[in-house]
């Protein structure tokens, strides 16, 4: 309608994007307030993935969560083993065998690269570039073929287990890594040349989803996202745990905290991730891979045991478990997407008495407002991307 001065009255309307729209993923809506093309507003709304992972885990015996954990963010399903299992084993008060920590972090970082290729490939597919993601799934494929050897499975992996992991490192796992560490750079170089200087890659990205180091401190963000607006923090650097204190790496920062410094940020976290797989496949000493504690570990080949007791003590930790001290311990790591944390209220009995998991997904969608307000509609997919969230572990 016309106002008394001839000049257009605009009013805001309220925009569905999703959970139906493609580059939401499925399971994402975002209800957006906009005046015209301008974004004013930006609410996600989640839920649509909610499985009540942590009251299963509540009802479950602590070695029997492992595989729900593969879930939660099921791009880099070891680094949500290990966040579990290792606030179970603070609680026990268990020592790993050094072989089995330097295995944890060769999986955790592994994970980290093919959660990392897998997010910028869907990232350039949601700005309508194609070529990127099929090349990024093929190097991913390498990784994947990795996790298989190492435990048999590609994706959902269950192959951290408390008290160590559940097989051995073996010489053709170490070579597989070697082939990886190898190839990669040239495959990255090869990522850049088609996207760094990319003008429209470029534009979608440069000065969109900003955020300053403040902000991005106040609304909790952590990982890659908080890195980008020029925070050095990272919890294998900060508070070490496994043995990153004895491998050379460097943390990747940004300076505008915008979506291309989030891009930038992961693909040097990809290098830097190769040179910590390489540190630690040399450096990986000789020993056992679990903890020799058979209340928690039972026989390491089920089926083959050398005495009756064995035998039963193997359904005993099938089908009661092992009891964990009453207290409460809150455990996290420096999951591909941020802090990942696992907090445990223990009873004394074989289950947890109350889960929680501090997800980064969840913590960094809240920046959704913040990041889309100001810009356009087209921004929102690319500062959605720029997060690379999954919501199996949002919603949980």
């Amino acid at each position: 309608m016309t106002t008394p001065d001839n000049l257009i009255e605009t009013r805001d309307l309220v925009v569905h994007m999703g959970p139906q729209h493609p580059s939401t993923h499925g399971v994402l809506h975002l209800k957006l307030t906009v005046e015209g093309e301008k974004i004013l507003g930006a609410e996600p709304d989640i839920g649509y993935l909610h499985r009540g992972t942590e009251k299963i885990a509540e009802n479950l015996l602590y070695h029997q969560f492992v595989p729900y954990t593969d879930r939660l963010d099921y791009m880099c399903a070891m680094s949500n083993n290990l966040a579990y299992v290792m606030a179970v084993e603070k609680l026990l008060e268990t020592e790993l065998p050094e072989r089995a920590s330097y295995i944890r972090v060769i999986a955790a970082e592994l994970s980290r690269i093919a959660g990392h290729l897998m997010g910028i490939g869907a990232w350039a597919v949601d700005l309508g570039a194609m070529s990127i993601l099929l090349y990024a799934i093929r190097e991913r494929e390498m990784v994947l073929d990795i996790f298989e050897m190492l435990c048999g499975a590609r994706m959902t992996l269950t192959y951290l287990r408390v008290g160590g992991v559940r097989y051995d490192f073996t010489d053709e796992c170490a070579a597989a890594c070697r082939d990886l560490i190898k190839l990669m750079p040239e495959r990255l170089d090869e990522y850049e040349r088609i996207l760094n200087k990319n003008r429209i890659w470029i534009d979608r990205n440069k000065g969109v989803g900003v955020i300053s180091a403040g902000d991005a401190i106040n609304l909790g963000l952590s990982g890659p996202a908080l890195r980008a607006s020029g925070i050095d923090w990272d919890i294998r650097k900060d508070e070490p745990y496994l043995v990153y204190d004895r491998l050379d790496f460097d943390v990747a920062t940004g300076t505008n905290g915008d979506s291309l410094d989030r891009y930038l940020v992961r693909m040097e976290e990809i290098k830097q991730s190769l040179r910590i797989v390489e540190q630690a496949v040399e450096q990986m000493p000789a020993g056992p891979f679990v903890v020799d504690d058979p209340h928690i570990v039972p026989p390491p080949k089920p089926g083959v045991y050398k005495n009756m007791e064995n035998l039963i003590h193997h359904f005993k930790y099938v089908s009661q478990g092992f009891s964990v001290p009453k207290g409460e311990v809150y455990s996290a790591i420096e999951a591909p997407k941020g802090e990942l944390g696992v907090y445990i209220v223990s009873d004394g009995t074989e289950k947890p008495y109350r889960l929680k998991i501090r997800v980064p997904t969840f913590m960094n969608l809240q920046a959704m407002d913040h990041l889309c307000t100001g810009g356009y509609m087209a921004d929102v997919i690319a500062t959605l991307s720029s997060l690379d969230p999954v919501f199996g572990e949002c919603d949980k």
